[in-house]
């Protein structure tokens, strides 16, 4: 048949893209079936990630961190700029360029690499067959060898605080604001939530984020994530913990409406009023109309799609990867998920390290953790010991005038190995790579503090805390005597 393929993958985000264009590069002839389309409807390749996430994210933290330093501290470092405006449909609309150089990327990519792209929804039936249904044309039954299913997720509703066009948002709405709204509420102290908040605080907005949990970013190393919040907080963002959202109400009309939120706190029922509200509490696999009843596809008990370490489902040669099965939703684990599998598809051996999937929060400071916190090695009772160093005693970080934050490194006290690195401070997100290759290859923590780093670098923080693991840190008083626990 002329629709036969080696591979078909479902879902062109990070991790079916990824799996794809590997596919194709390993001598499969494969196809990708995307659904997205952008808000003029025309298809757009690369996700969640690349179109609503991400990227335009970062788009906009890093103009608008950049309109906070020219504010607030370029006068520190001798440079004056006298009064400094942001142009906010100006950042929108770059925004969007950075998101459509990017897509159209993924788009050459298959092309070039000889991916077939066909724009529509693909729905899994038994024996790796698979009903595409183009935008705009019938369902047509597709074979073939194996299937590789990454439909992604998608932001989680709560039924409190419906959406409501332009006023009550999820985190695809607010990347879409054409000016940064006078108070601004927050549903969600997570990674998105700090994160939007984050760039409209900075841009003008009073920023009140509401956080059903009692603890701070619990994910997190609990010392990082209450240095973190501190710090947070002196930026302008009103963090407010134990509070559980029970009813929103839209108020007034036309351009003057407003939303009052009720939550319920540890001091009864509270309301606060907001121009637009956020929603961000987190995202859910997408597989509505993914699989057919005998597709042989299993869910597990909180809707992701069943696999192995591997990614295979209980199908037979279908696999699943990214944000619809278990593990962290994040953009690089369904990356490297991709490739996996397409690489034991060919008949390779790769693995993914999933005790090595770094997490990035790119507020600023930035928050970035690899391996694990100081509480689940207590809670393990684990023996281990620590070193830790200041941004605050870091040379270029002082020149930089980026002194907030600290570098954790935890390793075994027996074995000295690495089992955790955590960074709160500038740059994190590219620092936290030297530990992931560190921890790759079960280095230990004098294996770190043996290496040279450049001087002066930030990352010194990362050789100074190594160094500190066993008392031998040189640019700050140890606490203990070497060999000491």
């Amino acid at each position: 048949m002329s629709n036969d393929y080696d591979v078909i993958v479902i879902g062109a985000g990070p991790a079916g893209y990824h799996a794809a264009i590997r596919c194709a590069q390993l001598g499969f002839k494969t196809a990708c079936i995307n659904k997205m389309r952008d808000k003029d409807n025309k298809p757009v390749l690369g996700g969640t990630c690349l179109n609503w996430g991400c990227i335009p994210s970062k788009a906009l933290l890093d103009a608008s961190h950049k309109f906070h330093e020219a504010q607030h501290d370029f006068a520190d470092m001798g440079i004056n700029t006298g009064k400094v405006s942001a142009d906010v449909p100006k950042m929108i609309a770059r925004k969007q360029e950075v998101v459509d150089g990017l897509t159209g990327g993924v788009a050459a990519l298959f092309q070039g690499n000889g991916v077939t792209s066909l724009e529509g929804s693909g729905r899994l039936h038994a024996n790796c067959q698979v009903a595409f249904t183009p935008h705009d044309g019938p369902e047509q039954m597709l074979q073939a060898a194996h299937v590789i299913l990454a439909p992604g997720s998608v932001p989680v509703d709560i039924p409190p605080a419906p959406l409501e066009d332009g006023l009550i948002v999820d985190s695809t709405g607010a990347l879409e604001f054409t000016a940064a709204p006078g108070r601004l509420g927050v549903i969600g102290a997570g990674v998105i939530g700090l994160e939007l908040g984050s760039v409209w605080n900075r841009l003008g907005s009073d920023v009140t984020v509401l956080e059903a949990l009692d603890e701070f970013l619990p994910m997190a190393d609990s010392r990082i994530s209450r240095d973190a919040q501190r710090m947070l907080k002196g930026q302008g963002l009103d963090i407010r913990l134990g509070a559980r959202v029970t009813a929103t109400e839209v108020k007034g009309r036309g351009n003057k409406k407003t939303v009052t939120v009720t939550y319920q706190d540890k001091d009864g029922e509270q309301q606060s009023e907001f121009d637009k509200l956020i929603v961000a509490v987190g995202r859910r696999p997408y597989t509505e109309g993914l699989l057919a009843p005998d597709s042989g596809v299993n869910l597990d008990e909180r809707g992701f799609l069943y696999v192995n370490d591997l990614c295979a489902t209980d199908a037979p040669n279908v696999y699943a990867v990214g944000d619809v099965v278990r593990g962290p939703m994040l953009a690089h684990k369904g990356m490297e998920e991709g490739v996996m599998v397409a690489e034991r598809i060919a008949g390779h051996k790769p693995l993914v390290n999933y005790d090595t999937v770094p997490s990035v929060i790119y507020t600023h400071p930035e928050i970035a953790w690899v391996g694990k916190t100081e509480q689940q090695l207590k809670a393990d009772g684990e023996n281990y010991n620590v070193g830790s160093f200041p941004f605050a005693a870091n040379g270029r970080a002082l020149a930089a005038n980026e002194t907030e934050g600290m570098v954790k490194l935890i390793a075994d006290a027996d074995s000295d190995r690495i089992l955790g690195v955590h960074v709160l401070g500038p740059q994190a997100s590219e620092m936290i790579a030297q530990a992931v290759i560190s921890m790759e290859f079960s280095a230990s923590a004098e294996d770190l503090g043996l290496i040279m780093f450049a001087h002066p670098t930030l990352s010194e923080g990362v050789h100074e805390a190594a160094l500190g693991a066993a008392g031998h840190a040189i640019h700050m008083v140890n606490r203990k005597k070497p060999g000491k626990k």
